[in-house]
């Protein structure tokens, strides 16, 4: 796979497939690029397609001490800028929304549609933050073995499948300590983007699942309205991982939302 060498002396490993108009992937926490595989599938035959692995999980290398967001977004915008790409969708789900979201704000003139997928665009709050850095601890302590039997019922709809289940308990595995703990601290200290929405001229899809734990979908319906071309989509039945849990649904969506 290919990687990017930042200027912070980390590497980002990243797929890139296909032709087309490109398409930017960025996955939720705590799973890497493959999270998309069904989605990148879809898209290829007709788009450039890229993904890229978070500092500390999949290939990317271990995140340095106080990696933030900002910093990755602007590191996955020089890589695109970089690759020739003047203009390209982004599409985040969890982290990866708070990802897209923020490289949308930074170079917002390379984002031409966006995608944010059971996310939010407030910044954590204190009580929230507290929690990470007690999960990054802990991840630092004991390793990762404790992060799929304590997540899982939150990533996942009520009643899950058991081959997801077990497709997202494997991924989990493949994490990194120093990956897990450096994006837990990333995520409690981001920015607020609340205010940023209304100042996001593209045209912007809002993905909800209607059995997410983590974030309400009543959240994602403010997100849609704040954005000035913003619309909401629901997925019945899906949860927090909702490329995962319903892939064809997600991707009719989406793929209508890029090529309209």
């Amino acid at each position: 796979m290919p990687t990017f060498r930042t200027p912070a002396y980390y590497t980002l490993c990243y797929s890139d497939a296909g032709h087309g108009p490109a398409v930017l992937f960025f996955h939720p926490f705590p799973l890497d690029r493959h999270a998309w595989d069904a989605q990148v599938a879809a898209l290829v035959p007709e788009h450039r397609v890229l993904a890229v692995d978070f500092p500390g999980f999949g290939e990317s290398g271990p995140p340095p001490a106080g990696l933030t967001l900002a910093s990755v977004a602007a590191n996955v915008s020089r890589l695109a800028r970089g690759l020739g790409l003047e203009r390209l969708s982004v599409v985040g789900l969890s982290m990866g929304g708070y990802l897209a979201l923020e490289l949308a704000a930074q170079d917002t003139p390379l984002v031409e549609r966006l995608v944010l997928a059971d996310t939010r665009a407030g910044a954590d709050s204190a009580e929230g933050a507290a929690g990470r850095e007690r999960f990054a601890k802990r991840a630092e302590k004991e390793g990762i073995g404790w992060i799929a039997d304590d997540m899982l019922p939150k990533l996942l709809r009520r009643r899950p499948d058991i081959q997801v289940s077990r497709r997202v308990a494997a991924a989990i595995a493949l994490a990194t300590p120093a990956g897990v703990a450096g994006a837990q601290r990333a995520m409690a200290a981001r920015a607020d983007h609340r205010g940023t929405l209304e100042t996001l001229r593209m045209p912007a899809l809002v993905i909800t699942g209607t059995e997410d734990a983590l974030i309400s979908p009543e959240e994602s319906v403010h997100m849609a309205e704040l954005l000035p071309q913003g619309r909401l989509h629901a997925i019945p039945g899906a949860g927090h991982l909702s490329e995962l849990e319903e892939p064809e649904a997600f991707n009719r969506a989406l793929v209508s939302f890029l090529t309209e």
